[in-house]
């Protein structure tokens, strides 16, 4: 099986580098900039993008690891960074030249790596260096504004872009990849059978004969995770779902209607010890903090009395990422069951069998293991619920709001054939008043906000043209049935560089 090794050197996209090439049935994997030359085994290797300048003294460098691709001949793609780390390895010179951040257009050569492509090509980027003079042996193989878009070695299978194609805003990326991938000359041989084969006999290496808990959501991600976990265990395995409050519409129902029977399921009321924690607070990080680290104290509670020895949670790699949690990546927001953990856990491990796949991979894995399409194809909801979709402190009246809001939304997509369409919706309330007009009276009132994209891996994301038809409808609901709610907005900016959740 051809395997390509991701080096990761701190981009938010990194990940979403190795989720490409597995969608072109190659298997992949992610390690840390500081990988040693000696654990290459791969086919093939891509070196991510990242924050930092390659001059800067502590930029995250692995020159051994360069040499060792140089030395076995091993086909290697640069991005973004991962260029400027090749330029600078073989002697060129980076600097500050020209910023672009953004879709851009691109000319490229006929090199093998554009095969089958235009001459212009639309490709997204994000860069504030900018190559300044090629080392020798290299040449421009693309350009964008008479700035190198992309090089090759004259002699090495050595490629380097300046856009970055695994995004969707670069159209034709996944066609760069797969290019470099027939370059290397490696099969397209791995499916999501086998990530289901493998990752169920991770569980039973891991695991063993003991117990576990699986943190049950109902959504797509833990429900994908129970069943992975339970087609290994078995009664072993007991599914706590926790009613902190903060749920959709309906949820606490679905979950029991549609688990009840398959898992050895548990229903904790825990809504008043949610909201005295979190009493008072505003800040979306510290609710995340919070709500977190009260998961982890209800799941260590129901463990003793069950005698479960692990953890099991669906966290996905968008957590990871956003969260910050590999060396050279910023953090955009802690996820409750990523950077929202405790320091230590009082479990023997914890198990998150999805950590290294996207959203759109979650969605082929549960079909596979035969989830109904309600839990497969809903709508994602952040593990902390309603208090992220809140700009003030959590209460029974904001909370009230913002999940009536969110279920007019959703019932009027489905109405108009919306929901299957878009990726994720939902409604924010936030903690300004402005003045309305409601029976002829003056009302200083509240403000929702509708937030509704598309997207495949919820690392980038669009959003969606709804009709205005449809919109007026939803808004006239939303301001005839919610009281206090006088207005009602949409988010029209994409992702980057808004996040999806906006709190």
């Amino acid at each position: 099986m051809g395997t390509v090794l991701v080096v990761d050197f701190g981009s938010q996209y990194t990940h979403l580098i190795a989720r490409r090439i597995r969608q072109l049935n190659v298997y992949s994997e992610v390690r840390e900039s500081s990988v040693r030359p000696e654990e290459v085994t791969a086919d093939a290797v891509i070196l991510s993008g990242g924050p930092a300048s390659v001059y800067d003294a502590n930029a995250p460098r692995n020159d051994a690891l360069i040499n060792h691709l140089r030395d076995k001949g091993i086909p290697t793609l640069g991005i973004c960074y991962g260029m400027h780390h090749l330029v600078h390895f073989f002697g060129g010179a980076v600097g500050k030249g020209r910023r672009e951040y953004g879709i851009a257009t691109i000319t490229t050569t006929d090199d093998p790596l554009f095969f089958d492509m235009d001459r212009r090509e639309q490709a997204w980027m994000s860069h504030g260096d900018s190559v300044e003079r090629l080392p020798d042996g290299f040449s421009i193989i693309a350009t964008s504004h008479d700035v190198p878009a992309a090089i090759r070695h004259d002699r090495l299978p050595f490629f380097a872009l300046q856009f970055h194609p695994e995004v969707n805003h670069t159209p034709h990326g996944l066609k760069v990849l797969d290019n470099f991938l027939t370059i290397a000359g490696i099969d397209r041989d791995w499916t999501m059978e086998d990530f289901i084969e493998q990752t169920q006999r991770r569980i039973a290496d891991v695991i063993g004969k003991e117990k576990a808990i699986i943190a049950l959501s109902g959504g797509v991600d833990s429900s994908v995770a129970a069943m992975l976990a339970a087609n290994v265990l078995g009664k072993r395995l007991h599914a706590i779902f926790v009613d902190h409050g903060l749920l959709r519409k309906h949820e606490r129902a679905f979950v029991e209607k549609t688990f009840g029977d398959s898992l050895n399921l548990i229903v904790i009321d825990a809504k008043d010890r949610f909201f005295s924690k979190l009493e008072g607070i505003a800040d979306p990080e510290e609710k995340r903090k919070i709500i977190g680290n009260e998961f982890i104290k209800v799941f260590e509670e129901e463990a003793k009395k069950v005698g479960a020895t692990y953890l099991v949670q669906g966290t996905i790699y968008p957590d990871v990422i956003e969260s910050g949690s590999t060396n050279n990546a910023d953090t955009i927001k802690s996820h409750h069951n990523v950077g929202g953990l405790p320091e230590t856990l009082d479990f023997s491990g914890l198990v998150e069998p999805l950590r290294e796949l996207y959203k759109d991979e979650v969605r082929v894995v549960g079909a596979k293991l035969g989830l109904p399409d309600s839990v497969v194809n809903q709508h994602p909801c952040p593990g902390p619920g309603l208090a992220v979709r809140i700009t003030g402190p959590v209460t029974d009246d904001n909370i009230r709001i913002v999940r009536e809001a969110s279920a007019i939304l959703d019932d009027e997509l489905r109405s108009a054939g919306w929901y299957q369409q878009v990726w994720q919706s939902f409604a924010v309330l936030f903690e300004d008043r402005i003045v309305g007009v409601v029976g002829d009276q003056r009302r200083f009132g509240r403000v929702v906000g509708l937030r509704v994209v598309q997207s495949v891996d919820a690392m980038t994301a669009n959003f969606v043209k709804l009709p205005w038809d449809l919109l007026e409808r939803i808004s006239t609901r939303i301001t005839n049935e919610i009281e206090d709610v006088v207005s009602v907005s949409y988010f029209i900016s994409h992702k980057p560089p808004q996040t999806i959740e906006p709190c």
